[in-house]
């Protein structure tokens, strides 16, 4: 396979964010009324633009108004399309009914999730893993908690992220004060530790060479790249953490997706417990994106440096800042958890495989370097020498397909664009004509580089 230079956008829209950063500023500058006499966050200000994937939306509107009667397709934020199947959502609607009875009302709940629920995320994700329903904690999300877990870390932690990773990780731990200031060279934020994360070495960090931080987010399967983590690359990671006495914050948000065996959790790795949280979610697993719903475990053994249970700690964040998930969201969750609601969700699971399977053999046929794709539903597409902005831009003015530009994951996703599988099949397959019609148009204008095979 070869890799595609685009020399630049014919796109009306920018080819990088700055004119955000531009606005801000000049808004700053303004006298726009009476201010009050309170300061700005500082960590506010240290932000680099808007938030990844509203800016996007941002552009997805703007070219919608340019552009009212063409069919956009979105494979681009990773929000799911297809309907969540009845045996769960009737399971919501008649609990959301019962609270107009006496009977069936219930009002606040325990802010660590129902009893119920907790205890069949245990025995459905962890199965002879030891995690007991005490370490669950249900929640509206895992980007929510990853937020509710920067509350427990506090402001004087180190952090170390993949790069590219998932920028979450990075906004919430800028917001919370852990980081210095944002390098316009180096595209990154002075005192976070990034963890190059790509080809050069199967998209798992050297661990020899990166230095000790309190706390390593960490995402398998990668978001973005699709990449899923071995059991061998995984038993280095949490030995490396435990000789460093670092806490690994480890995202499973898409672990349904694994095909080979690879862990869906880091509790399958021994020693685990005693250095890692892990986060996950209904999202994608049920479709859930909009109902909310995911849980956090804390496990007994993991202890800060003076012996107290972080888990201890974690119950005091939940319960003050935070009134439980919905009930009726709960009552999804265990919908799905049971044996019928699981095998209508990996119906759908397979749907999204096959949107993906769609998806990788066009990249493929067209010559371009597809990377992730087969354990997770992103594809990781290579355009060496081009910005990844200009090239989500082309597309989308030329095709009017709406993708995600690696650079919005870090430094080290310049030159990509991310792919998502989750859409619907005729989407897909009129976003695969497109693309192939786009590509072979516009051969002429690229420079083929390099060749490359997809792995993963």
């Amino acid at each position: 396979m070869v890799s595609l230079m685009f020399f630049g956008s014919s796109s009306y829209l920018c080819s990088s964010p700055s004119k955000n950063t531009k606005a801000s500023l000049d808004f700053e500058r303004k006298k726009v009324g009476p201010c009050t006499k309170l300061v700005r966050n500082v960590n506010l200000e240290k932000l680099k633009n808007n938030y990844l994937f509203p800016e996007i939306t941002r552009r997805e509107l703007e070219h919608v108004e340019k552009h009212p009667n063409v069919r956009l397709i979105s494979l681009g934020t990773g929000d799911t399309t297809e309907p969540i199947p009845e045996q769960i959502t009737s399971q919501m609607s008649n609990f959301a009914h019962a609270l107009s009875t006496v009977e069936g009302y219930r009002g606040y709940g325990l802010e660590q999730g129902d009893k119920t629920l907790r205890q069949a995320i245990a025995n459905t994700f962890y199965g002879n893993l030891c995690v007991k329903s005490s370490e669950v904690f249900v929640s509206d999300g895992a980007q929510s908690d990853i937020s509710r877990l920067q509350l427990l870390l506090g402001s004087g932690v180190t952090i170390a992220v993949q790069d590219p990773t998932f920028p979450a990780y990075v906004d919430s731990s800028v917001i919370m004060g852990q980081t210095g200031r944002f390098h316009e060279a180096t595209k990154t934020y002075q005192n976070v530790v990034y963890m190059p994360c790509g080809p050069q070495n199967s998209f798992f960090p050297d661990l020899a060479m990166t230095p000790r931080t309190d706390v390593i987010f960490f995402c398998s399967p990668n978001n973005p790249t699709g990449y899923v983590a071995s059991r061998k690359q995984l038993h280095q990671l949490v030995e490396f953490a435990k000789t460093n006495g670092s806490i690994i914050i480890f995202d499973s948000a898409y672990a349904a997706f694994i095909e080979d065996g690879s862990p869906r959790s880091i509790y399958e790795i021994p020693g685990a417990r005693e250095v890692a949280i892990e986060v996950s979610s209904f999202s994608k697993f049920a479709g859930f994106t909009g109902v909310r719903l995911g849980w956090t475990i804390i496990p007994d053994e993991l202890l800060y440096s003076n012996g107290f249970p972080i888990l201890n700690d974690f119950h005091r964040i939940v319960t003050t800042s935070f009134n439980g998930a919905s009930n009726i969201a709960q009552a999804g969750g265990l919908a799905c958890l049971s044996s019928a609601g699981l095998k209508e969700i990996r119906s759908v699971i397979n749907y999204y495989k096959e949107n993906r399977k769609i998806l990788m053999e066009t990249l493929v046929s067209l010559g371009l370097t597809v990377y992730g794709g087969v354990n997770a539903p992103y594809l990781w597409v290579h355009f060496r020498g081009s910005k990844s902005w200009d090239v989500f831009a082309e597309v989308l003015e030329n095709t009017h397909i709406i993708t995600v530009p690696g650079s919005g994951f870090g430094p080290g996703g310049e030159e990509y664009l991310r792919i998502s599988g989750f859409g619907r099949r005729d989407d897909i397959i009129e976003a695969s004509k497109r693309l192939q019609r786009f590509f072979n148009k516009r051969t002429k204008h690229f420079i083929f580089l390099s060749s490359a095979s997809n792995n993963n």
